[in-house]
């Protein structure tokens, strides 16, 4: 039995606008173990992202604030550190992968200063040292001749090689937990399986344990252990990986899975989509949000928002169809 590192409960973040409070993330739960790759899927907007800058304290405030919840890294709750207290956690015991590897890194500064800032404010080690562990991480990460390439400022790397330098970057402390924000969205099909395979060796080697966010179904199949399906700011399924994939529970769910292209389906075949919209999250009204978009929909769907249904061991899902079964 893994250990459970991260435990997240009923975590809220809304933001403050002109046309009422949105509801970024209401009500999100779920645990991170040792060496497990997590996987968060669901379509923009559903509150991925947000989710997991709100582990790292990273919501701009105002307009941004964290309303509820509790984020327990081993026995400390990350939501009452203090500023100096947070600092340490990030890219030391917790480190990101953010979207896009063109912007992530400063144009202006040398490929090896920004490994080795990280590098020196957490590892305590000279300028010296911190420089080969930099060099150290880019071969690691499959940068070819490290040395010299370490010297070299972002526009001199292709884009998949941007996001290596920002792998060695995340995983140069040794993390704990690792969060890859749609690591591969800007890359092509060739080298986002590169990347993608990359991180997954090297969690498993380094016992990491990783943060998927993805919309992508195809990445989340490949190399997650579990699964959250998140929509308009909750999480309406989890399970395992085959339990996802295999027998999906909520109808939005099977919407996402129906949707993706089939090499065993005709090409003449219609692909399929999932009817509407996502909602508008700012004032969401208490019911089930998938409901104008469900082809199963209830009276109940419209007025009440379904509770957490558990169907087995880290199988839940929020809907009615499943509550009315029980």
């Amino acid at each position: 039995m893994r250990e459970v590192i991260l435990k997240v409960d009923n975590l809220k973040t809304y933001f403050n606008t002109d046309d009422g409070i949105v509801k970024a993330v209401d009500g999100v739960s779920f645990e991170l173990k040792k060496g497990e790759i997590l996987g968060i899927v669901g379509e923009s907007g559903s509150g991925k992202s947000v989710t997991n800058l709100s582990l790292m304290k990273l919501i701009p405030s105002p307009p941004g604030k964290i309303m509820g919840g509790t984020a327990v890294l081993d026995g400390e709750d990350i939501f009452k550190m203090n500023d100096n207290e947070i600092r340490k956690i990030r890219g030391n015991r917790i480190s990101m992968i953010f979207q896009d590897p063109m912007t992530s890194l400063n144009p202006f500064l040398r490929i090896s200063t920004q490994l080795i800032e990280t590098i020196v404010l957490h590892q305590d080690l000279d300028k010296e040292a911190a420089r080969k562990r930099a060099v150290e991480m880019l071969e690691l990460v499959g940068i070819p001749n490290p040395a010299k390439r370490v010297n070299d400022y972002p526009h001199q790397f292709s884009g998949g090689m941007r996001q290596r330098v920002m792998i060695a970057m995340a995983l140069s402390c040794d993390p704990e937990i690792l969060i890859a924000d749609e690591p591969t969205s800007a890359l092509d099909v060739t080298i986002q399986a590169q990347i993608i395979e990359l991180i997954q060796d090297l969690c498993r080697r380094m016992n990491t344990a990783v943060i998927m966010i993805t919309h992508d179904l195809g990445v989340v199949a490949g190399i997650c252990d579990t699964v959250c399906v998140m929509y308009a700011g909750r999480v309406v399924e989890k399970g395992t990986n085959d339990e996802i994939f295999k027998e999906p529970k909520h109808p939005y769910t099977q919407g996402l899975i129906k949707s993706v292209p089939r090499l065993d389906k005709p090409t003449s075949e219609k692909l399929f989509s999932i009817k509407g919209q996502p909602p508008n999250v700012i004032n969401l009204p208490e019911c089930c949000p998938f409901h104008p978009r469900c082809e199963r929909a209830m009276d109940k769907c419209r007025n009440t928002y379904p509770p957490v249904t558990t169907l087995g061991e880290d199988r839940e899902v929020r809907c009615w169809l499943y509550e009315e079964d029980k």
